[in-house]
């Protein structure tokens, strides 16, 4: 307090400042402060030092709302606003009421002549509006948004055209003092013979300049609150003539002042992005000014794009410029952030305006990927285009889901800030006809991940192990003959084919990318995309395509990139999806019965794919029935029988081969389920199911085996054993027990009215239940 009362205010104040603040923000107790030391940091967001603006703020921001007087006081001396006393003062609104209030007084400050009261505070009004259309649009009335549609109007087209005599106060333009004023120049040099916009340079700048620019960085906001909303009014209300060439004439000859407010703001937001487009095409002296010259067109793109969905006779006077803009700026991939934009703007007019659109969309899903992908600013930018428009990509750019290869490209580059974008893409990309390829290149994508590195470390940086030999993997990637296999794998368009012959001699090649931390993390997001596409895939194919994808699981299982966790995890989801495919749909295991008896009478299987061949067993054994299918015949069942009891016997008759580990208890269960399933069906294979447990049991009274090494385990196998040779020797029951009818599989007992259950369970909740 004491420091404050001083005239100066040293580094000993901003130093207890600092502290006040750390303190108010680290407190649990009550934030107050007393009422004489509020209104002294009040007075001090006028300072002139920044400075003690942000700290005044920071801390007045830390404590309880002001009280209504302090609120009060703020807004009548808005002449003193600044951009940290207008956020304090959003900050401490409470209500709708506050805001409106706050509105009020702000718009009244735009409506007073220069004369009338201070004007440097009108650079901080429009900001502070903008921050009230965030949060809460509704505060302002009819007539105040037709007065601030008036003032855009009068700063975006009608700023001064003469250079300020006083220095720059900041922001994008810096200059040197001028004493005499002289006409705004271009980003070129040359002097302006146009009307004053953002992209105009000078020595200093009046306010009406700075205006100006402030009303183009919220005019896009603008038109989105509070003219979109009333665009479906307006277009219901215009005549079938309207879009017509007789409208668009006499839209584009009449003047506009005599337009009202709202389609006057859009006709000059109109002209303006015109004159920005037109002022890209100069020559920048400096980078800065290059890139502004972009950052304009981004937004001027967005404006017009805006300006066009609220009235659509203004597309046919847009699209021209446009499509020139496009043609100018798409052979340079520098330009890549200004083209989304502008493909944003095909994708909602083209249809309308009867344009061809391919080669934007050649670009944006053809070359960004291609020659960007390790761009994050612009995978960023691009995956976001495509999830807010996914459904109108889907239905106006039929061609999108050919570029699944390539977009997949920034998820295989940097997967853990891509994998959120691609789990809401994915579905987008899956339809019957890229369904088998998109799987493929899923369970490949650790391979486009290590190709990708290989690509960038190839073309820009040296690579070499420590002692100064190559990497096999890049050797092979600059080798001729391999090249057609990562040719395949960074291929830009599907419909080449689902796969390639050489995956094996691919993963050989890329063996040392395993351990490859982009390769690593590529592989972790896989089984996440793999569970999305599955659970898209069986709302819209049908048994035909079902049965191929079973048939690409069973094969890629044993083809995939030799990472031992990322292997597992595959057939972990290859297991459950299994399950599902195979629940909907019990007539696969018929249809793809060659194929299933073909892998689960593999015994290799056993011990390299033990999740997905126990699930494969158990699928046999559960629908390989006359119930499921009236297909199934005896011989198929005695066929899949006796694969299964090969296996079997195999497996529990010597010890696992050498590097392995004895075959989990799992795996074992299952197989003799599975054939006291099949016997059970098929009578005359009781005798060779029992035969086969009896003899289980002899064997390990006798004490430890070779197949299993847990004694725990080898009892519960054993114990298994007895129950189902139990079962068997009542064949009837043992079929009841083993393949259940769907009735007993899921009962509703309990809402059947002619048992006895539903009246017990409503006795017992009367007697329960508290009168």
């Amino acid at each position: 307090m004491k420091m404050l009362q001083g005239k100066e205010l040293g580094h000993d104040t901003v130093d207890s400042l600092q502290r006040l603040h750390l303190i108010l923000s680290a407190t649990k107790y009550t934030r107050t402060l007393p009422l004489e030391l509020q209104k002294r940091f009040v007075a001090l967001l006028s300072s002139p030092a920044e400075q003690h603006q942000v700290l005044s703020a920071a801390v007045l921001r830390e404590t309880l709302p002001l009280t209504g007087q302090e609120l009060n006081y703020n807004q009548d001396n808005l002449g003193q606003l600044n951009s940290h006393a207008a956020g304090l003062l959003l900050s401490q609104a409470v209500s709708k009421g506050d805001l409106s209030s706050l509105c009020t007084q702000l718009l009244r400050n735009l409506e007073s002549r220069p004369s009338e009261g201070p004007t440097h505070s009108l650079m901080h009004t429009l900001p502070v509006l903008n921050n009230v259309l965030t949060h809460s649009p509704e505060c302002l009335s009819e007539d105040q948004m037709t007065l601030v549609s008036k003032k855009l109007v009068d700063w975006l087209r009608y700023a001064s055209v003469m250079q300020g005599v006083g220095t720059s106060s900041g922001g994008f333009f810096t200059g040197p003092r001028s004493r005499q004023p002289v006409p705004i120049a271009e980003l070129d040099g040359s002097v302006s013979g146009d009307f004053f916009t953002v992209l105009c340079v000078g020595q200093g700048f009046t306010e009406d300049q700075w205006m100006n620019v402030y009303s183009f960085s919220m005019l896009r906001h603008w038109l989105l609150t509070y003219h979109s909303s009333c665009s479906t009014v307006d277009a219901d209300d215009r005549s079938e003539v309207d879009g017509s060439v007789v409208s668009m004439v006499s839209a584009t000859s009449s003047s506009s002042r005599l337009l009202p407010p709202k389609e006057r703001l859009r006709e000059k937001a109109f002209q303006y992005c015109q004159r920005l487009i037109e002022q890209s095409d100069r020559k920048a002296h400096k980078k800065t000014d290059t890139e502004l010259q972009k950052a304009c067109l981004v937004e001027a793109v967005c404006i017009l794009d805006c300006v066009c969905v609220e009235d659509a006779s203004l597309v046919y006077r847009t699209f021209p410029c446009i499509k020139a803009l496009f043609g100018r700026l798409s052979s340079e991939l520098s330009n890549a952030r200004v083209l989304l934009p502008i493909a944003q703007f095909y994708l909602n007019h083209g249809e309308m305006a009867a344009v061809d659109c391919e080669n934007v969309w050649k670009v944006v899903f053809g070359r960004f990927p291609t020659e960007l992908f390790n761009d994050p600013f612009l995978a960023h930018e691009l995956l976001r285009f495509l999830r807010l428009n996914v459904e109108s990509i889907e239905l106006r750019v039929p061609q999108y889901t050919r570029y699944f290869p390539n977009l997949l490209k920034f998820l295989a580059w940097d997967s853990p800030a891509m994998v959120d974008d691609f789990v809401d893409l994915l579905p987008s990309m899956v339809t019957t006809g890229t369904a088998v390829e998109l799987l493929h290149t899923l369970l490949d994508l650790p391979c486009l991940s290590a190709t990708l590195v290989l690509q960038h470390r190839s073309t820009c940086l040296p690579i070499s192990e420590p002692v100064g030999r190559s990497f096999v993997s890049l050797d092979a990637f600059r080798n001729p003959s391999f090249r057609g296999l990562f040719l395949f794998v960074l291929r830009t368009e599907a419909g080449s084919g689902d796969t390639i012959d050489r995956l094996s001699t691919l993963h050989e090649l890329l063996v040392e990318a395993a351990d490859w931390p982009r390769v690593t993390q590529c592989a972790r997001t896989v089984p996440v995309l793999l569970h999305v596409f599955f659970n898209t895939i069986v709302t819209i194919a049908d048994e035909k395509l079902l049965a191929h994808l079973i048939l690409v699981m069973l094969e890629r299982s044993s083809l995939l990139l030799n990472i031992p966790a990322y292997i597992k995890e595959i057939h972990r989801v290859f297991s459950c999806h299994l399950l599902r495919l195979c629940k909907l749909h019990p007539s696969l295991v018929v249809n793809q019965s060659h194929e299933l008896l073909e892998f689960a009478g593999s015994t290799a299987s056993v011990y390299s794919k033990e999740e997905l061949y126990t699930h494969v067993v158990w699928v046999l054994g559960e629908y390989l029935s006359v119930s499921c299918d009236s297909r199934c015949s005896v011989s198929l069942i005695t066929s899949c029988f006796e694969a299964l009891e090969a296996v079997l016997f195999e497996i529990t008759s010597s010890a696992p081969p050498t590097g392995t580990v004895c075959p989990a208890p799992k795996v074992i269960n299952t197989l003799m389920s599975a054939l006291a399933k099949l016997a059970s069906r098929s009578h005359d294979l009781i005798p060779r199911v029992s035969l086969f447990l009896s003899k289980l049991r002899t064997v390990t009274r006798s004490g430890s085996v070779a197949w299993c090494s847990d004694e725990e385990d080898l009892i519960a196998i054993v114990t298994r054993g007895e129950e189902l040779w139990s079962l068997l020797k009542a064949p009837g029951v043992a079929q009841s027990v083993l393949t259940p009818p769907p009735h007993v599989i899921a009962p509703q007992w309990h809402r059947d009215t002619n048992v006895a259950l539903p009246l017990q369970l409503r006795a017992l909740t009367s007697l329960t239940h508290s009168q």
